[in-house]
């Protein structure tokens, strides 16, 4: 036992310093030699500090604001509808449950995996942006480009927690002579319930967030406010629209928390879990009548001979029919779209190692029982200051979509994979240091108070009884973020953040459909690599 507690620690060692040494080598993407700062930077970094302390709070701003808000959270809302939708029948097809016999059962799963994982591997904002290409601006393209990979992201939470039932209450009930239909509704449902609505929670407020970057594609909300408060240089009112746009996912995570307390405590949740189905219901009613009765969206025309045509066209282009020069014919273009992808993985590895210190550095005030001294009996009356402080940050930080810090930092650095990564490791800094200080909340506190009642000092705590417990989740949560991150690079190329991104818009706007098929195949060749690299490390890190 020993020796295997050995060989794991020195796996987990080894698997530590190779992530460290990665990191060092994708600094070096970047020529640090070079003037990074735009010649007008600092300037801006003022005028972006003055726009935090004093928003625009004009009459006329602050009703905008608030009918951009609605409008985001109509587009979430509806687009979480569909992805629910998705998930419930791709997941229980991708979990097996309904099929007999081992063949078919690897079949139903490795069929219904494979596409939940293709739906889930192309960022919304690429949907978005070929929705829009074949059925024009329209609020339907922004509904399915989130529903589409929110229902993937979705069904494979959704299958896995079937499979991880036990198969005692489920054997019991066909034992009695249950159907299929009645072991789902009866057995798996009811003991996946919970934890379905908490996971559906927290991706609704991700569907926030990618609501508001609709805007990018020509659709209104939040995001196409800041955008066009942004190209005007005001940045007073884009932190007006920015502090709207914390404030609904302030709030989504506050429902969310008391949701989930709710469902644990039967007799003293029913309240808030009544009002949650009425406020359930009563959003999608409104968000549906936005949608078709407001904005004149209209399933008739998205399924029109026109829109049909120039889906066909599209299709047809992506695939080089009628097209003299063919990009994934060519060698050039390959050798081109290969330099980009190794640009972009760079990004992705520089973004999750900058979010990671950001997080080491913080990670320890922002645990509410460090803050308490309930974990080290050393309670201080600073230590609530710094934990109100870093979790005051942590917000901030992953309530602003990716999108929309790149947008600001580049008017800041000049165009790269750098301004790139920094975006990236600024949303995710705060989504990496909520869940990491979760972590230490949770820690079985037994070890820690021995070393305390021991004479051991906090920080003689901290390095040898709190950080080696938790580092294997730390490890799972780091390399989970650089999952997401590495989706999430195209989308901050958009704006000249480097990388497929920014030659993908490129692509796209000069109806170059090939090279728009090359870097898509390149693309979800990344994440699948990345998918695939990061759960034998979280393995390892077990």
């Amino acid at each position: 036992m020993n020796l295997k507690h050995t060989l794991d620690l020195q796996r987990k060692n080894i698997l530590t310093l190779v992530f460290i040494l990665i990191f060092i080598w994708s600094l070096f993407a970047v020529n640090w030699g070079d003037d990074l700062v735009h010649s007008g930077g600092m300037a801006t970094i003022q005028q972006v500090l003055e726009g935090l302390i004093q928003p625009d709070l004009s009459k006329d701003i602050l009703l905008l604001a608030v009918e951009s808000t609605w409008i985001t959270l109509a587009y979430a809302i509806a687009g979480m509808t569909l992805a629910v939708i998705i998930a419930f029948f791709f997941g229980i097809f991708a979990s097996g449950i309904f099929v007999d016999g081992k063949g078919m059962k690897m079949a139903s799963k490795g069929l219904f995996r494979f596409v939940l994982g293709f739906l889930r591997a192309i960022h919304e904002l690429v949907w978005a942006l070929i929705f829009v290409a074949m059925f024009g601006l329209t609020p339907l393209s922004a509904i399915l480009a989130l529903g589409i990979p929110y229902g993937g992201i979705l069904g494979r939470i959704f299958a896995d927690m079937l499979n991880d039932i036990p198969e005692e209450p489920i054997n019991a009930l066909r034992s009695a002579g249950a159907s299929k239909l009645q072991c789902l509704l009866y057995g798996y449902l009811p003991l996946v319930k919970n934890n379905i609505i908490s996971y559906t929670m927290y991706r609704f407020e991700c569907a926030i967030r990618s609501s508001a970057i609709m805007s990018f594609v020509g659709l209104g909300g939040l995001g196409f406010q800041i955008q066009l408060s942004l190209n005007d240089l005001k940045y007073d009112e884009v932190w007006t629209f920015l502090f709207f746009l914390i404030g609904i996912v302030v709030l989504v995570d506050f429902w969310s928390s008391q949701l989930r307390k709710g469902m644990h405590d039967t007799k003293k949740g029913a309240p808030i879990v009544r009002f949650s189905v009425f406020l359930t219901f009563l959003m999608l009613a409104f968000s549906w009548w936005f949608i078709f009765a407001i904005e004149k969206a209209s399933l008739t025309d998205l399924f029109s001979e026109k829109n049909a045509y120039y889906a066909g066209q599209f299709f047809a282009g992506l695939f080089g029919v009628g097209e003299e020069r063919v990009a994934f014919f060519d060698w050039e273009s390959w050798k081109q779209a290969l330099g980009l992808t190794f640009e972009t993985l760079r990004m992705s590895i520089m973004a999750i190692g900058f979010s990671t210190i950001g997080m080491f550095l913080t990670v320890i005030p922002a645990a509410r029982n460090i803050a308490d001294g309930s974990l080290t009996l050393l309670g201080k009356w600073y230590n609530w200051i710094l934990f109100g402080f870093v979790r005051i940050m942590y917000v901030f930080s992953r309530a602003i979509p990716e999108l929309v810090w790149a947008m600001i930092i580049i008017f800041i650095l000049k165009p790269g994979i750098l301004p790139g990564a920094i975006a990236l490791a600024l949303h995710n800094f705060g989504i990496l240091g909520k869940l990491c200080a979760e972590v230490i909340e949770d820690l079985d506190q037994g070890p820690v108070r021995n070393l305390a009642l021991n004479g051991a000092s906090k920080s003689q705590m901290l390095l040898y009884g709190v950080l080696p417990t938790v580092m294997p989740r730390f490890l799972t949560y780091i390399l989970y973020r650089w999952e997401v991150i590495m989706r999430t690079t195209i989308v901050v190329g958009f704006v000249g953040a480097g990388g497929l991104g920014q030659q993908f818009k490129m692509s796209l706007s000069f109806f170059h459909y090939t090279d728009v098929a090359l870097l898509l195949i390149c693309y979800c060749v990344l994440v699948f690599i990345a998918d695939f690299i990061s759960e034998a490390a979280r393995k390892t890190a077990r």
